[in-house]
């Protein structure tokens, strides 16, 4: 794929973009690691993961960041292709590892029997890898047939994936009250809503309203906004679903 020109604004609204969203990821894992002191052993596990999460998207933005600095020269007021490709697969190999990742944490502290998470853990994991598996063929295609129809076959397990978290656990999460029942329904919430923007960002150049720099830079830092609070934010609330089960569970910190 051909970069087009930008200006100066552009390519550092990119650039800066990156920048945060690096220093958001390590900065959030780094509280997460340490943060999971604060909640009982057996919601631990979805806190850490939280950490590792972050930590791994923090690295590939890092890599993405560097690509883009080295994609681009400025020349003459612009910043033009210097002829080095912008590896954008960075996007894919770190959704491969943190969308399963995403899922294990909302399990790992609703508390579920083994008998019921573990085959639900191994289902949405398969599901979540055929998923970006089939993305990334789409986001590369040259011609929109193909891209069209990858979308197609990515949204089957993306469907999947949001029906088990709304029908499946609708159950499970209506035995919870209080704080921890909300929270349930925040972290369901901040899934649905940033993982909606992925096949939307997928299918918008396909129809054309994302082209030029301006598609570029709104692709890119759409792209980054969606990691933030499918990631970072996310994180957060795991967190606070923990700390809220903890507390009804009597938990009390060393």
């Amino acid at each position: 794929m051909d970069l087009p020109t930008l200006s100066i604004g552009q390519f550092d609204l990119v650039y800066n973009f990156f920048s945060l969203t690096i220093a958001t990821m390590f900065a959030s894992g780094i509280f997460f690691f340490l943060g999971q002191r604060l909640v009982a052993p057996k919601y631990r596990v979805g806190v850490i993961v939280s950490g590792i999460v972050v930590f791994v998207a923090g690295y590939h933005y890092y890599r993405i960041w560097e690509s883009w600095h080295a994609a681009y020269t400025l020349t003459e007021g612009s910043y033009v292709a210097s002829g080095v490709p912008f590896n954008d697969a960075y996007r894919y190999a770190d959704w491969l590892i943190t969308v399963p990742l995403l899922l294990i944490e909302l399990i790992a502290v609703l508390g579920l029997a083994k008998a019921i998470s573990g085959p639900m853990l191994r289902n949405l994991s398969i599901a979540s890898v055929i998923m970006i598996a089939l993305g990334y063929p789409g986001e590369v295609a040259s011609d929109s047939g193909t891209a069209w129809i990858f979308w197609f076959l990515a949204m089957i397990p993306f469907l999947y994936i949001l029906y088990v978290l709304f029908a499946q656990l609708k159950d499970t999460i209506a035995n919870e009250t209080g704080e921890v029942a909300t929270l349930f329904k925040r972290a369901r919430a901040v899934i649905a809503i940033s993982w909606w923007v992925y096949p939307l960002a997928f299918v918008l150049p396909i129809l054309g309203v994302l082209s030029g720099a301006v598609g570029e830079v709104g692709l890119q830092v759409g792209y980054s906004i969606a990691d933030l609070i499918a990631k970072a934010f996310y994180g957060v609330v795991i967190f606070q679903i923990a700390r809220a089960k903890s507390d009804a569970d009597g938990y009390e910190p060393a």
